[in-house]
């Protein structure tokens, strides 16, 4: 079935990248400067009409440790919004517990790769409506591969593939990171979104690479995206949420103003 969804709502998703509990945002997942605080950061977002969150830990995996609970706990009090939560998931209890702290849907990624039954496992138990599949990728000799651990390490397994595979699974929707783009400011990945957007039918989150409000514009149209995923655009106020709701509303972009 081909996406009929061409009028839904496109969104704009603040992502809280979390490191030793506070927000951080670097240029290609490396030279972390601090952004702020996670709690405080959520609470402004959802008052500045983000559509929804998306908080990452992303040490979680790579030193091998779950994503804190209690830290879930205090950003779920302050936001009204959906929320996704990230970073070292690899369990049906871890997620239960994720849930039952106030998040909305996860987001998994290198567990998923490892371990391909987890999306089915998590789909089937708690709803495929709240299963995120996050795929890094990057291009390398003119192909997609997916890379883990924060982009930290090359797999032999082609985005496309993956993408389709995920799907399959259960995935609700797939949260792509170029890391080409990523920290660049350069703009999204529009061609890889497209090829993705037209050979699923779940919705993808394009992340990597806003710099301007002009990048979100090409997405949504060249790129096909379903939704938009930045930090520091926004965590420094170089692109403030209402204004950009706006320019993409002038530019007949559906959205929630």
């Amino acid at each position: 079935m081909a996406k009929a969804i061409i009028m839904l709502t496109k969104r704009i998703i603040p992502c809280l990248d979390i490191k030793n509990g506070r927000t951080v945002k670097g240029v290609n997942f490396v030279n972390l400067i601090d952004a702020g605080d996670p709690v405080v950061l959520a609470k402004q977002y959802a008052d500045l009409g983000a559509d929804e969150l998306v908080f990452l830990d992303i040490a979680a995996t790579l030193e091998n440790r779950g994503t804190t609970l209690d830290m879930v706990l205090k950003v779920a009090e302050q936001v009204n919004i959906p929320f996704t939560v990230g970073g070292g998931i690899s369990s049906v209890d871890h997620v239960n517990a994720l849930l039952k702290c106030g998040a909305d849907k996860v987001s998994i990624n290198s567990s998923a790769v490892k371990r391909p039954d987890l999306i089915n496992e998590l789909s089937e138990k708690f709803g495929s409506q709240c299963v995120v599949v996050a795929i890094d990728a990057k291009q390398v000799d003119g192909e997609w591969m997916v890379h883990l651990a924060g982009g930290t390490i090359p797999t032999d397994i082609n985005l496309f593939e993956w993408a389709k595979e995920v799907e399959k699974r259960g995935a609700g929707e797939i949260l792509f990171t170029s890391m080409n783009n990523d920290g660049t400011k350069a703009g999204f990945a529009n061609e890889a979104l497209a090829k993705l957007s037209t050979e699923l039918n779940i919705p993808i989150i394009a992340s990597g690479g806003a710099g301007s409000v002009q990048h979100f514009i090409d997405t949504f149209i060249d790129g096909k995206s379903d939704a938009a995923l930045a930090a520091s655009v926004f965590h420094f106020g170089e692109i403030p949420i209402p204004n950009l709701k706006q320019e993409l509303k002038e530019n007949n972009i559906p959205i929630r103003l």
